[in-house]
């Protein structure tokens, strides 16, 4: 039950935290106009130069073993939907973090989702 736990917030906490730190080096880096491989190249290349973007790997790649972790305790059935929670985490950390406007609608949307989430939970149990 305690590693099911740990697992679970290092997924949330680590994968919008990667997510996080790959925006903010992306809005350095800036938008990309044209999708051509040598423009596609050249923006990966300087997002490789921001220090956000091997912060926001490092994080990404702590979320994704303990996703494996996780799948190697738990169904998948169980495991997917609980991961869903990091859309709460995220529409926070974008709102914290990065500035973003959170609407009401989203906050709903966010809330429906945690809903969701606490059925698959429910229905566990049963």
């Amino acid at each position: 039950m305690k590693a099911t736990f740990i697992y679970y917030f290092l997924i949330m906490v680590a994968g919008t935290a990667g997510e996080l730190c790959v925006a903010r080096a992306m809005k350095t880096v800036g938008e990309t106009k044209q999708f051509s491989p040598a423009v596609i190249i050249k923006t990966v290349l300087r997002a490789m130069q921001v220090g956000w973007m091997w912060l926001g790997l490092l994080f990404m790649t702590v979320a994704f073993f303990a996703l494996l972790g996780m799948l190697s305790l738990e169904n998948v059935s169980l495991v997917v939907p609980a991961t869903a929670l990091s859309y709460a985490v995220g529409a926070l950390g974008g709102q914290m973090f990065l500035g973003e406007r959170v609407t009401l609608t989203r906050w709903i949307g966010v809330l429906l989702v945690c809903l969701g989430v606490a059925l698959v939970f429910v229905g566990r149990a049963a």
